[in-house]
């Protein structure tokens, strides 16, 4: 999320490269929410905060129909028009409202909301904390605020790959310099606790990619996402890295996938706090 209006200094450090979409448009609602899934009601008023391609925001509308309703927004226009022709794929254009907002000031009246969702946000936001504040002054009173982010240092693979822990330092340094927060997962919790939220149900969960299809895919879209996206931009523009610094890191990434054994996990961190 883009926080220029508010005077916030984070930018979204992926941007939206096909690289990067390719991995927000796997999310569903099953992998990614389901910390969630069990307090979602039908006719429940939902906020999907920086809803990216819309693919987990879907899910979230099927499961408050029929009579329930989900407005999504992110910071970009263009990565809306997708999320909202998916919709309209899947059969939810009356179920679904678009619009670009800033999650530092959302254009919504206090108390409009059951449930205010942000998955992999507040890692990128200029104040998470205020961020929170904004999202539970449109949460209705007994509602919830749900938040999920991966925290990067916590990420493990195998076998030993030099180029991965290069990847590691060099996207922790990158992302800090945008003024996000990459190890948001383990902050959740302190965060929510900051921003008044008394009544928080922690936890985590993992992604694990373990298949050849899996790792072929996790490696394949880092790899394109470490040369090829904003990313890559920010990292050579800031002087954290050199083009060709960067390729090595891509090459890493398919030298790490070719290994018969490669395993690789995400650990996020989630929260429930009630309003």
């Amino acid at each position: 999320m883009h926080a220029e209006e508010t005077g916030e200094t984070a930018v979204y450090t992926h941007g939206h490269h096909e690289s990067v979409l390719r991995s927000h448009r796997w999310r569903t609602a099953a992998n990614s929410a389901a910390y969630l899934i069990g307090e979602l009601r039908p006719g429940m008023a939902v906020l999907d905060v920086g809803c990216g391609p819309g693919t987990i925001t879907a899910d979230l509308a099927e499961l408050v129909a029929p009579d329930g309703r989900v407005t999504a927004v992110d910071a970009a226009g263009d990565v809306l028009e997708q999320a909202a022709r998916y919709a309209r794929e899947r059969g939810l254009a009356d179920a679904v409202t678009f619009a670009t907002a800033d999650v530092h000031a959302l254009p919504f009246p206090d108390d409009s909301f059951d449930v205010v969702h942000a998955h992999q946000v507040l890692q990128h936001v200029g104040d998470p904390v205020r961020a929170l504040r904004e999202m539970r002054r449109v949460c209705r009173p007994g509602g919830i605020v749900a938040a999920r982010d991966a925290d990067y240092a916590a990420m493990t693979w195998y076998p030993a790959e030099p180029g991965l822990d290069e990847w590691l330092g060099l996207y922790r340094r990158v992302a800090r310099a945008n003024g996000g927060e990459p190890d948001a997962g383990r902050r959740l919790l302190s965060w929510a606790r900051e921003a008044g939220f008394s009544k928080v149900a922690p936890s985590a969960t993992a992604w694990c990619f373990a298949t050849r299809e899996e790792t072929a895919w996790w490696s394949s879209l880092w790899a394109d996402r470490t040369t090829a996206s904003a990313y890559a931009s920010l990292a050579t523009a800031s002087g954290h890295a050199s083009p060709e610094g960067l390729a090595a890191i891509g090459e890493a990434w398919h030298r790490w996938a070719a290994a018969p054994d490669a395993w690789f996990s995400v650990l996020n961190g989630e929260i429930l706090a009630r309003a």
